[in-house]
């Protein structure tokens, strides 16, 4: 699918998910809820949401280790500020390109195995949301609404038959990478032209060199402890967000379960800012509580439109302390499937970037 056609189905999902959160929200209800709401607990929320950030710079440490054992903080935490504020601003989900390039402009490291420790980091999120998703929905009486647990429970068992698919293909690029490359040369590599075959030879070379986390027992544990805590701290700032609104049912552990289902329907094609899916979800999540629509659409809009805001202006701001232009973040997904930045070039641009970022 091209980048245009993926804008568009992105956009046309958004709009939907927007209608069928609000149709039928009454605005004099949305706006006497925004009103009532506590401003400071609000804001502490938004606070403690964009704290996690500096936590997902700290854990990408663990992921990054085989690939490039020491890295600078603040070339991390800007390249992650970088790659959601692209995720906020721009079509396609170029975020985790960006991220990864902006990295690689910042570090020695090349964006090919940059990338590779993303999507490392991807699948613990993806673990650690599916226990967090799985845990509440299996505790008694906590979905007391007749056949509602049975269609979440239905859900997950989709979303971790799909999660396993994803698991087994990237095992098998992590411990048999030779047999996993031959057997691409040999399928899928015939059927490309040469020049493509040897590129994406490359690009697999070091996105397996990003992998080597999953090869090592102490960065596995690290990593989950890393990601446990992140999305607990995550969890909170819903929590305190809820409260703001008065929303004090569902509790801590009511948090942890709509951060969950908000997590996995912002990974669903949709707008830049995930405007649509967010609500949607929130919505969906707070509905067998007995929060009223409204109340949870206002609470909705408002953390998320607060939380968009600090990180979009901190990659905006980490965007030319780096000396990187928007073209060079609207292109980040073909320059690292390129595979044309190694090592050296990382090391060649993180000379003066690295001294901007400190």
């Amino acid at each position: 699918m091209t980048r245009a056609w993926q804008t568009v189905l992105g956009i046309t999902v958004s709009l939907l998910l927007l209608y069928w959160a609000l149709h039928d929200v009454s605005a004099a209800e949305f706006w006497r809820h925004l009103n009532d709401a506590n401003l400071k607990l609000l804001t502490l929320a938004v606070a403690v949401q964009t704290g996690g950030f500096v936590i997902r710079a700290a854990r990408w440490q663990v992921f990054l280790a085989p690939a490039l054992p020491r890295s600078s903080f603040r070339a991390r935490f800007g390249s992650t500020c970088i790659g959601f504020m692209a995720n906020n601003v721009l079509p396609a989900r170029v975020g985790e390109f960006a991220r990864a390039y902006a990295l690689s402009r910042s570090a020695p490291i090349g964006a090919g195995a940059a990338f590779g420790s993303l999507v490392v980091e991807r699948l613990f999120d993806a673990f650690t949301l599916a226990v967090f998703l799985a845990v509440p929905i299996l505790l008694p009486g906590f979905l007391d609404v007749p056949g509602l647990g049975e269609r979440l429970a239905a859900g997950l068992v989709a979303i971790l038959i799909v999660f396993a698919v994803a698991v087994s293909g990237l095992l098998i690029l992590i411990w048999w990478p030779e047999p996993a490359t031959r057997i691409f040369s040999g399928t899928v590599g015939r059927l490309l032209p040469g020049r493509a075959t040897e590129a994406i030879a490359r690009v697999m070379e070091s996105f397996i060199v990003g992998l080597g986390a999953m090869r090592r027992p102490s960065l596995v544990a690290a990593g989950l402890a890393w990601s446990f805590f992140h999305w607990l701290w995550g969890a909170l700032a819903y929590y305190l967000g809820l409260i703001a609104f008065g929303i004090t049912q569902p509790g801590y552990l009511g948090a942890v379960f709509l951060q969950a289902v908000n997590a996995f329907a912002v990974a669903i094609p949709s707008s830049p800012g995930f405007f649509g899916p967010f609500e949607a979800s929130v919505r969906l999540a707070l509905s067998p509580f007995g929060i009223a629509p409204a109340e949870a659409v206002s609470f909705a809009a408002a953390f998320h439109i607060g939380t968009f805001i600090p990180v979009t202006v901190l990659g905006i701001y980490y965007l030319g302390r780096l000396g990187l232009s928007w073209g060079d973040v609207e292109h980040s997904e073909e320059i690292v499937e390129e595979g044309d930045l190694d090592a050296s070039d990382g090391r060649a641009g993180g000379a003066g970037a690295g001294a901007g970022a400190a």
